[in-house]
C-alpha cells in the first residue's frame, strides 16, 4: 500500500484498465458463508448480517426451517451479567423489530424472510411463526 501511495504521489504509478470478462463480485460470498453461527460475538454477528444484506442473506434456521435476517442493529452490553437470554434466543418482539440474544448483547433484526415465504418486518414474521420470547434460533 505504501509503495502505491509513493507511485501516486510521485506521479509514477500506472493505470490499468480491469479485463471485465475476468471479473467477478463477491463470488467468495456465498450461502454457505452467510450462515449465522450464534456463538460468535454480536460483533461478528451484526457485521454478517449487514455485509450479506441483500444478498446472499444471512441466516438461520427456526424449527429446522431457514430464516433470512435482514437489517441488524448492534446492542452491546458491558458485562456478561448484563446479557438476557441463551445465545441464539429470541429475546424481545417489539412493534416491528426482533431481538435475538449473541455473545456480548443482541442483534435487532429488521426483516426477516422465511424459506416458504417473502420478507416481512421481523415482528409480523414472529406473530405470524408463533416465535417469541425463549424461542432458539440455529437448531
Amino acid at each position: 500500500m505504501l509503495e502505491a501511495a509513493d507511485l501516486v504521489v510521485a506521479g509514477r504509478h500506472r493505470e490499468l484498465v480491469q479485463d471485465e470478462s475476468q471479473a467477478s463480485y463477491e463470488g467468495w460470498f456465498r450461502a454457505a458463508e452467510a450462515r449465522i453461527n450464534w456463538a460468535n460475538h454480536v460483533d461478528l454477528i451484526h457485521n454478517l448480517i449487514r455485509g450479506a444484506d441483500p444478498a446472499p442473506g444471512a441466516w438461520t434456521t427456526c424449527s429446522g426451517m431457514k430464516l433470512q435476517l435482514f437489517g441488524s442493529r448492534k446492542h452491546v452490553v458491558r458485562t456478561f451479567g448484563a446479557v438476557k437470554g441463551k445465545i441464539g434466543e429470541i429475546a424481545e418482539v417489539g412493534a416491528e423489530t426482533i431481538r435475538i440474544t449473541a455473545q456480548g448483547g443482541q442483534v435487532e433484526i429488521a426483516k426477516v424472510k422465511p424459506e416458504e415465504g417473502k420478507k416481512v418486518s421481523a415482528a409480523e414474521w414472529a406473530k405470524a411463526a408463533g416465535a417469541g420470547p425463549g424461542t432458539l434460533l440455529g437448531s
